[in-house]
Parts: structure tokens; sequence; C-alpha cells
């Protein structure tokens, strides 16, 4: 029996070089499932990203999602994407175990932690307030470079990583400190700021918006002291003063110590980001 991609409505395509389709998933003619493909802005449309993967019951455990997302590889060749991603839920274990089956890593995770009634009281010792503009400025600089190595160093071209940070940090701060929504703050010990946190209101989930930790890093020469741990309780303390009930974060999942970190601050996986190098 044949399994096919068919798709379901014309090639959507935007004026940035964008592409997305939808399709049915077939077998020898016969509609079992469905799949949309669309290309990731983020990457300047080199990324195609694959959704909404579906296979009828009737019709699983006989390869028809692996020959559907071998299809798929093929239609983002042809669209000139030279990776694909995924996203699924931590307990999904059929999707996790096809995309592992087809050579996909993890490469992030999407945690997200409910926030108790009460903000949580800062370690003894250091104190959160507002980053200045002059701090701004300068982290600003240092936040477009660091960004755009985090993806060269996980193989994006350099060009398509300075972009992609430059793209992000002007989509999220169009107005600098003074866009809505956004908290900047520094940690302060014995009179020096330590570490800085970047907190937004963000749609971590359909439908629901709540507190989000953009960025988060303490300087270099004060890592391994705890104030990693301190200043995301300072994101907590932000969030609660937002109005925010929940706050969520992205993180790689090969920076181990903030995995272990978010895990340790009760923080929950909520969803798995695979790619895939498309040769």
């Amino acid at each position: 029996m044949t399994t096919t991609l068919r798709p379901t409505g014309p090639l959507q395509q935007t004026a940035d070089g964008g592409k997305s389709r939808s399709y049915e998933v077939c077998v020898n003619g016969r509609p079992v499932g469905a799949l949309d493909i669309t290309t990731d802005a983020a990457f300047g449309h080199r990324a195609g990203i694959l959704q909404g993967l579906r296979v009828e019951e009737p019709d699983r455990r006989r390869g028809r999602a692996t020959v559907a997302v071998l299809a798929a590889e093929e239609v983002l060749r042809d669209w000139g994407c030279d990776q694909v991603l995924a996203s699924v839920e931590p307990g999904a274990t059929a999707a996790l175990r096809l995309l592992d089956s087809l050579g996909h890593t993890e490469r992030s995770r999407n945690m997200e932690k409910e926030l108790g009634p009460e903000p949580p009281v800062l370690p003894a010792g250091v104190e959160g307030r507002p980053m200045s503009g002059a701090e701004y400025e300068h982290w600003l600089v240092d936040a477009v470079d660091t960004f755009a190595h985090v993806w060269i160093d996980r193989g994006t071209p350099p060009e398509a990583a300075r972009a992609k940070s430059e793209r992000s940090h002007r989509e999220n701060l169009p107005d600098g400190l003074a866009t809505p929504g956004v908290t900047f703050s520094v940690l302060v010990h014995e009179g020096s700021v330590v570490g800085h946190v970047w907190v937004s209101r963000h749609e971590v989930r359909p439908g629901r918006w709540a507190s989000y930790v953009y960025d988060v890093a303490v300087t270099e020469e004060m890592r391994g002291r705890g104030f990693g741990r301190a200043l995301m309780l300072l994101a907590e303390r932000v969030a609660h003063a937002s109005g925010s009930t929940l706050l969520g974060l992205h993180v790689f999942t090969d920076n181990t110590p903030a995995v272990r970190l978010y895990e340790s601050l009760q923080y929950a996986t909520v969803r798995r980001n695979f790619f895939k190098r498309l040769l």
C-alpha cells in the first residue's frame, strides 16, 4: 500500500519568501490523516516546521506517519530548506519515538511554572532594581551578539544567526525599555550588579497570556554562587507584580545547569523541540 501526501489547497507564499501548505496523508488515495508544513521566518525561511501530524487510529502503527514525514522532508528540500523542526509534548511517546527513529535531535525545551499566591522572598544579601537606560544600551549590544553566537554554535550560518538575533530583539523590543509589558531588572550584591533578567508579557499557551523570561544571565565572574536562582526568584516577583500566575521560559537542552536549575524551581517541560539537518 502506498502512503503519500496530497495538498488540500494551493501553496501559500509571503512577500519575504515564506511558504506553507496543508496536506492529507493518503493511503492508495484514501485520506487517513493530515499534516501542515510551513517555513520559519526566524531562520530566513531556511527551516521548515512540521505541524499537526495526525493519522487516524485504524491506520496507526503501520508506518504511515514515518512515510508522511519523509515526504514532507522532500517538500522542504524543494522549497530550499536545509533543516526541519518539530515540537511535541513530553508525553507524546509515539511522536517522540518517530522523531528519534528519523534522526531528529532535541534542541530545546519550553518550560512553565504555575506561581504561588505570594511572591518569593529573595535570598539575604541581594536585591533587585530596574535596569537603567545606560545599562540597557550596554546590554542590548551584548545581547544581540550573544544570541547570534548561541545559534552559530548550534550550526546556524553566521549571517543567518545574526539576522535572526537582530530581528528577534527588534520585534520584541520596538521601544526599548519603554516597550509595553517589558520589565528589565538587575540583581545587586554588595553594591555591584551581578546579573540581569528580562521578563515580558507573552502568549505562553494558545489564548493564555502570562509572563515569560526572555533573557537571564549572571555576570561571568559571579557564576556558581547561587545568583542564577536568585534571578529566577526575582523573575517570579516581577511576574507577580504584573498580575501573572504563570511564568514560562525556553532553554537549550545542552545547557544542563540551567535545565537542572529550572527543574529544581519546579518548572515543568511542556514542549520538546527537535531539529534535523536536511542533506
